[in-house]
């Protein structure tokens, strides 16, 4: 690894734990319906978001240039470049790592998803990312999401599935690997500790409580995973800067779901 690519893994990663606490504002692509009320004034949330100082921050390049200014410098921004559904009804890259330089991110992010008769584009794209990043040492950070086509297309938690997602990721040459943690510590272990690169879990579903996503994130620590980045369980409360400081506890210090949602509630 060059000094260039060194220098922004270590500013992603700078916490002694080595571990990730991200926050993702990527997400409204994603839904065909309506914007969620956590993504709908965005300065505001990204101002509640910085107050609790995650690693990084993950949105497109739209939202880097009209709103990330108040913010810049203090805390690492990765630059999205995809849009994109798991049915494939939207599926395109609005960025390169040109644009990721130019705004001064420290990561170049692109969602990738497996299984089905799109895969190979997907990875291809992915493949052709990191190329093109590669000439300025730009850490590139894949969303790769395994599809279960039984009843969908929709995301697959199944620890076979991520496997594959993980090593086709790691085959293309992605820097880092964000994927769905598959609820049981053990297979996720395992899919961690055969993956050379670093393996940060997605934030998931919507969970009911703060609580209920602690306790996901504290098996995803458990299972040696380097940490997360959580998008609508942190944007979607009431207290996101109070949400914030209650993921780094769970992966920094690996509190317990109860002692880290206190923090948030004080």
């Amino acid at each position: 690894m060059s000094i260039g690519k060194k220098v922004r893994m270590n500013r992603l990663f700078s916490h002694p734990s080595g571990r990730l606490c991200a926050v993702a504002v990527d997400h409204f692509i994603g839904y065909a319906e309506g914007l969620p009320a956590g993504l709908r004034r965005i300065e505001e949330t990204l101002e509640k978001i910085v107050a609790g100082r995650p690693d990084s921050v993950t949105m497109h390049r739209g939202i880097a240039e009209s709103a990330w200014e108040p913010f810049a410098g203090r805390v690492p921004f990765i630059l999205q470049s995809s849009i994109a559904r798991p049915d494939d009804s939207v599926c395109e890259q609005i960025a390169d790592p040109v644009d990721a330089i130019r705004l001064g991110a420290d990561g170049f992010a692109m969602a990738a998803f497996l299984r089905g008769t799109t895969e190979g584009a997907h990875l291809k794209a992915l493949a052709e990312c990191v190329k093109a990043a590669a000439v300025y040492e730009m850490p590139v950070i894949v969303h790769a999401y395994p599809r279960d086509f039984s009843d969908g297309p929709k995301i697959s938690y199944t620890p076979e599935d991520i496997a594959w997602a993980v090593r086709c990721s790691l085959e293309c040459g992605a820097d880092i690997i964000k994927a769905p943690y598959c609820g049981d510590m053990e297979a996720f272990r395992q899919i961690v500790s055969a993956c050379p690169a670093p393996i940060v879990a997605a934030g998931g579903p919507q969970t009911e409580t703060l609580v209920e996503s602690l306790s996901l994130l504290q098996q995803v620590v458990r299972s040696g995973a380097k940490g997360a980045v959580v998008g609508r369980n942190v944007w979607s409360l009431k207290n996101i800067t109070g949400a914030v400081l209650a993921l780094k506890a769970a992966i920094y210090e690996d509190k317990t779901p109860e002692e880290a949602a206190a923090l948030a509630e004080e």
